[in-house]
């Protein structure tokens, strides 16, 4: 083992050990490094000279033998073999709607007809249109829209607050960077966020160099008493939640946890960023920010209710926060194009994005009613309100080999590996996207099969 490059070094990597270790497992063996019947250390042994937990390394192995990396023998060790499946490219965070086989991947937005009319104003603007486009967007070019957010949010999401409040940004996901950005201070801070958690979070949380500790949840969502441990074991300058459709699991977070959240945030001096984009209806629950605005920050976007296309995302901050936000935004992308600003308030006003809204929230509950109707024998978690479903697998199968399984029956899903924080367990479980773009017959016809897949764990037929 000695005089190979594996195993890797990891006395000094900020990334997961876990996932540095079996990235460095899988390229040792599919180069070559490790050949087929070479003997694995035992796992105390790797774990002494990685100087990491031997459950890191047990995991490890495990996904490796999920792979057909290697093959675990009861009182003979751990083998490299030669049935290895062949490495994909790594997936880029945007994909194309799949055109042959059916993506539940990604959540899309159904399309309700929103392409006319985008189009449509877009020629009203470019005929009608007196604003001047040569200039960078500034606050005054941009208030019609922010006074348009306003409108959109309500006076009783958010609590009160007017477009001074607002800052736009390129979508939810950049604004929940833009809003980490200017919370964020210090060598090495820490981020806390739900155990599972939407995946994007840990992209953000390695681009600002900083730490992401997971807290444990329940049905009722986050919980406050591990939240409180988190933050005397860990510190914390913020949490990242989304109380009222958390992904991957649909939980809602009870607004009494939401209580008790907000007054542990107020005890630590702990901001909270909430990411609301995948909540597609008009709830009444208050978000953080209504509950402690002097730390809550509301971030939405239109792109699972109205358009991915536009890149529309909003933030509600605190007031005390507001100029450092926009001046960030400012640093960081100039502020959203001109057109788009316009574009974007004009749907809103015009009462076009509302009317989008409410199609594409009757056209989840149809998919959520046909889904549940195919899959409601199995262990699912679902709400009518959610373009997702939380599908707890039946003994036999794990997350990562179900999705191997749908893929080659050409169905793409995400697994809860995908959702786990880097030191954390994942559920046997995985997460299916409703894609309503795609015909009912295709649709239905993949959670049949899959159905049947889950009738049939590995062992009990030939795959």
């Amino acid at each position: 083992m000695t005089d190979t490059f594996w195993p890797p070094d990891l006395a000094r990597t900020r990334e997961s050990k876990y996932i540095v270790l079996i990235q460095s497992l899988r390229a040792a063996i599919r180069s070559g490094e490790l050949q087929q019947g070479l003997r694995m250390p035992p796992v105390r042994e790797l774990a002494w000279q990685l100087g990491i937990t031997p459950g890191t390394v047990a995991r490890a192995y495990k996904l490796a033998a999920e792979e057909g990396l290697v093959q675990t023998t009861v009182g003979r060790g751990t083998f490299v073999t030669g049935e290895m499946m062949t490495e994909a490219a790594p997936a880029p965070l945007i994909q194309p709607a799949e055109t042959v086989g059916v993506d539940f991947r990604a959540v899309r937005v159904p399309d309700t007809g929103q392409d006319k009319v985008i189009r449509r104003l877009l020629a009203t603007q470019a005929q009608n249109g007196t604003g001047e486009l040569t200039d960078y967007p500034t606050s005054e070019t941009d208030g019609h829209a922010r006074r348009a957010v306003v409108d959109w949010i309500g006076p009783h999401r958010a609590g009160r607050f007017g477009p001074e409040e607002v800052v736009l940004g390129l979508g939810a996901q950049n604004t929940v960077i833009v809003a980490l950005q200017s919370i964020l201070h210090g060598a090495t801070p820490v981020i806390l966020t739900e155990a599972l958690a939407y995946p994007g979070w840990r992209h953000a949380a390695r681009l600002l160099r900083a730490d992401l500790v997971g807290v444990e949840m329940d049905e009722h969502g986050l919980r406050p008493d591990r939240l409180e441990e988190a933050l005397r074991r860990h510190g914390g300058q913020v949490l990242v939640t989304a109380a009222e459709v958390q992904s991957p699991t649909t939980i809602r977070t009870s607004p009494d946890r939401r209580q008790e959240i907000a007054r542990i945030a107020r005890q630590y001096q702990l901001q909270i960023v909430e990411d609301d984009c995948f909540c597609i209806t008009r709830p009444e629950d208050a978000a953080y920010r209504a509950l402690c605005p002097e730390r809550g920050w509301y971030i939405s976007s239109l792109t699972k209710s109205v358009s991915a296309a536009l890149r529309f995302g909003f933030m509600v901050v605190p007031e005390a926060q507001a100029a450092t936000a926009r001046q960030v935004a400012q640093s960081t992308f100039y502020g959203l194009p001109q057109p788009m600003i316009d574009l974007a308030a004009e749907l809103l006003n015009s009462g076009e994005a509302e009317r989008i809204r409410a199609a594409t929230e009757a056209r989840v509950l149809a998919l959520v009613k046909s889904a549940v109707n195919i899959l409601g024998q199995w262990n699912i978690r679902w709400r009518p309100d959610v373009p997702f479903i939380w599908l707890r697998l039946p003994q036999g199968w794990r997350g990562s080999t179900f999705a191997r399984a749908c893929e080659k029956e050409g169905i793409r899903i995400k697994p809860a590996d995908e959702f786990a924080l880097a030191d954390g367990t994942a559920p046997n479980a995985v997460r299916l996207a409703l894609n309503a773009n795609m015909p009912t017959d295709k649709f239905e016809g993949a959670l049949w099969r899959m159905s049947e897949l889950l009738s049939q764990p590995p062992g009990s037929v030939d795959l």
